[in-house]
């Protein structure tokens, strides 16, 4: 299984960033999608997540109100759009998968992954 990250880049504080995530894998829809992020000398964290369905998504409180995660079945694909960016938004941003048979299920667990995508570099500074 292959998980392709992009949209990362720099971007001045306040600026925006839409990060996409894609797989050719016909099973996406049954797929909860996730994105974690890592800074230099910490440890991964969860950012965001949406159900198979896309009806429900759950946030780290530090990006509530500022980030939006979606996803489009027909193309295989999850996005992050990030608005109001700060310095501490800056990291290595990953996409990652686990399968489920429940249209309700969700996970702030890395460990519940069994996919990750590459990850792409956000770095916000001025």
């Amino acid at each position: 299984v292959q998980l392709q990250a992009s949209g990362g880049g720099l971007v001045q504080p306040g600026g925006s960033l839409r990060l996409a995530c894609a797989t050719s894998e016909p099973t996406f829809s049954t797929w909860v999608m996730g994105w974690f992020r890592q800074a230099p000398g910490k440890e991964r964290e969860f950012v965001a997540t949406i159900t198979r369905t896309g009806t429900s998504t759950y946030y780290t409180d530090s990006v509530k109100g500022r980030f939006t995660i979606s996803r489009d079945n027909a193309k295989n694909s999850v996005y992050l759009q990030m608005n109001n960016l700060a310095p501490e938004d800056t990291a290595v941003y990953s996409c990652a998968a686990f399968r489920t048979h429940h249209d309700s299920a969700y996970s702030t667990r890395a460990a519940v992954y069994e996919f990750w995508g590459q990850g792409t570099q956000v770095t916000v500074s001025s």
